[in-house]
């Protein structure tokens, strides 16, 4: 595999003032969003980290999926009801979604909780894929069909977009149950695995803490935090 080492067109810039909503990225990748949320360059940068131990490390992943989620899922309606405070009458909000996480075993698993804090009531489908070292692409080993996959917006987890074959294969297979709204959340992704979701699965948009320089020729993200599944579970 050929290695380019320019740099991402992706890289994240460096803004005074954070901007949920802003996209600096180009027209036909209008549907990748890097946070840009000091809080997760923050964390981000202490999770790459050679030295963060295991326990912190998943402490870590679950608060940027915390985070990511947050951002990801601002656009979930609601419908407005009556609130009685202690000071009188309010007019609130409550959620009109129904949400499942589709973590990508086994390290998908680690994001699992942190977006469970923000959406206890989520259902939780677990898929198994597992990357062919010699292939790079995915295989599948485990899945839990759900009944109600239409019904629900689906956040996939999966904390590396690195060759997208993974990523691209969930998609796949939550578009056969039914799903009919899919947004990917993931820690780091290279453009190589961007250009691949977005070209397989256009409809799907990517959140993500950071957006790499490159793969590496065994398939890893550069600079990237080596194996997130390793490194979560000490392995």
């Amino acid at each position: 595999m050929a290695v380019c080492r320019t740099r991402s067109p992706f890289a994240t810039q460096q803004h005074s003032v954070y901007n949920p909503h802003e996209n600096e990225l180009e027209p036909t990748m209008s549907n990748v969003f890097p946070s840009r949320h000091p809080l997760v360059a923050h964390k981000l940068s202490r999770l790459r980290a050679t030295g963060t131990p295991p326990v912190e490390f998943r402490k870590l992943t679950g608060e940027l999926s915390s985070l990511l989620a947050y951002e990801a899922t601002a656009n979930l309606k609601t419908d407005s009801i009556d609130v009685t405070t202690p000071m009188g009458a309010a007019t609130g909000a409550t959620l009109n979604a129904n949400i499942a996480l589709a973590p990508v075993l086994r390290a998908g698993i680690g994001m699992v909780a942190g977006i469970h804090t923000l959406t206890p009531d989520a259902a939780v489908w677990h898929i198994g894929l597992k990357r062919d070292e010699h292939t790079l692409e995915p295989i599948e080993y485990y899945v839990n069909r759900p009944t109600d996959a239409a019904e629900r917006t689906c956040l996939l987890l999966d904390p590396m977009l690195a060759t997208g074959g993974s990523a691209s294969a969930a998609c796949s297979l939550l578009k056969s149950w039914g799903a009919e709204i899919i947004k990917y959340i993931g820690l780091i992704a290279a453009p190589e695995g961007v250009e691949r979701l977005q070209r397989d699965h256009p409809d799907v948009p990517i959140h993500v803490a950071g957006v790499d320089s490159h793969l590496n020729d065994i398939g890893f993200i550069v600079p990237g935090l080596g194996d997130a599944g390793d490194r979560q579970f000490s392995t």
